[in-house]
């Protein structure tokens, strides 16, 4: 009996880990898959039956790809949007989450239900379009830099966290005369790389991926990110409707199919690589707010 109980209590770990497994084993081939393709002559891809790596090797579609004026640009903007972005939002956040923290502030209960509220709601696309017209906002950089300004989602995480540092190390520092900017920029913030690497990785991620904005707010190509780019490479049926997309890149002698996967590898390269140096201080942020929370 103690056996069937054990050899049960051993099935779980085993399956589980066996599927975590092969889980983890087919995401890592649909991005090898990416690469293969991308890698391989892109007539020769038409023709299908590539699996493991490339029949043709060629590297003309990166070649393509990186000599496109377009695409540069394109990048360019996601990489300055993604660092004045990530860098704007946290700080912005973490500002508004450190007195939300304090229970003593004035109208916080107020604050929290609103909040709350925006998480639930939403008045929907087009009085936000609206909005952003208003704002005189839409076809600028900083459409996609203000609305992302603060989350509420990363507003909790903030402070959860915030409520496990002592009381006791704030209140020195109000005995030897530190304003509350002071203690926020040289005790708070020094102290919470975690949850600020956790929230950075959160919106680095959002606004490296985000196609939405720059396909609905933005008409000028000077601004499109590389993801809207690539929304319209991927959404293209044919050559001919490439040609609109991306010009530059419609004019070589390649597939349409060759380039949707070296346009994908160049703009999910960069975050791949970003995310296995905040691993740590993600898991160590994620668990400290919510368990400590």
């Amino acid at each position: 009996m103690v056996r069937d109980k054990s050899a049960r209590g051993m099935a779980f770990p085993i399956l589980n880990g066996l599927f975590l497994t092969l889980f983890c084993l087919s995401i890592l081939y649909l991005m090898w898959y990416v690469v293969i393709i991308s890698l391989n002559d892109g007539a020769d891809s038409l023709r299908g039956g590539i699996y493991l790596w490339p029949r043709e090797f060629t590297l003309r579609n990166y070649q393509s790809v990186l000599g496109d004026a377009s695409l540069i640009r394109a990048f360019g903007v996601t990489v300055l949007r993604t660092l004045v972005g990530t860098v704007s939002s946290v700080f912005f956040t973490s500002m508004v989450a450190y007195a939300m923290s304090k229970r003593h502030l004035f109208g916080r209960k107020l604050y929290l239900l609103i909040g709350t509220g925006t998480m639930i709601f939403s008045g929907g696309l087009i009085p936000y379009f609206l909005l952003l017209r208003s704002l005189k906002l839409l076809d600028t950089f900083w459409v996609y830099i203000i609305p992302a300004l603060f989350s509420f989602y990363n507003c909790i995480i903030f402070m959860s966290f915030f409520r496990t540092i002592p009381a006791a190390l704030e209140e020195s520092a109000n005995i030897d005369g530190a304003s509350d900017w002071r203690i926020f920029l040289t005790i708070i913030i020094p102290l919470s790389k975690p949850v600020l690497a956790t929230i950075a990785l959160f919106s680095g991620v959002g606004h490296w991926n985000d196609y939405f904005s720059g396909v609905v707010f933005v008409n000028n190509p000077d601004l499109v990110p590389i993801q809207t780019v690539l929304y319209r490479i991927v959404t293209s049926a044919s050559m001919g409707k490439m040609a609109v997309a991306v010009p530059g890149v419609a004019a070589k002698m390649t597939s349409s199919i060759a380039i949707k996967f070296a346009t994908m590898a160049v703009a999910t390269l960069p975050i791949i690589l970003v995310y296995p140096f905040l691993q740590k201080y993600f898991v160590k942020g994620v668990m400290i707010g919510a368990v400590k929370g």
